[in-house]
């Protein structure tokens, strides 16, 4: 971590892209282009963490290519390869109200509504459909689709806890 705040992991570096210094880049913000919006990434290889400056980003078919001013050409490229992307968590708007950030409900307890502990989110599937989905790990693996007062009851993020309509048998 830094002074500054938390860090969210935001993508990482997957290739080179031509001769210029540009990478590729595998994206895991909604929409994937977004990940370019940011004018510095936090990014993480062998030497640990280090803010870098981008000078342009887009998107490329199905992914992102991305330069950063440190990469003149293909091989300072090439020495990006694998690495992790991140922001601080408070360069990103507030949240609406009734919306959040995956990151911030990374690691919240999940309970059923009775109370019983199903666990603790460890990840989110985008199924690409009409909700997406909530991993939790307790004792065991479940998915627990992400609706509204369906299913997702109460989010409670100064305790770090959600709350659930999902039969713990389940």
């Amino acid at each position: 971590m830094n002074e500054a705040g938390e860090r969210i992991r935001v993508g990482r570096v997957s290739g080179v892209y031509g001769v210029k210094g540009w990478v590729r880049i595998f994206s895991e913000t909604e929409p994937r282009a977004a990940i370019a919006d940011f004018p510095r990434l936090w990014l993480r290889s062998g030497a640990g963490w280090r803010l870098a400056d981008v000078e342009a980003g887009r998107a490329h078919g199905h992914g992102v290519v991305m330069k950063f001013a440190e990469t003149a050409d293909r091989e300072a490229a090439y020495g990006l390869m694998g690495a992790e992307l991140a922001i601080e968590r408070d360069w990103l708007p507030p949240a609406e109200d009734g919306e959040y950030y995956w990151a911030d409900l990374l690691g919240m307890e999940v309970e059923h509504q009775d109370g019983t502990a199903l666990g603790r989110i460890s990840g989110f599937m985008e199924t690409g459909g009409a909700n997406d989905v909530l991993v939790v790990r307790g004792d065991r693996e479940r998915l627990i689709p992400w609706v509204r007062g369906q299913y997702i009851l109460d989010v409670d993020l100064e305790a770090r806890r959600l709350r659930v309509d999902w039969d713990p048998e389940f």
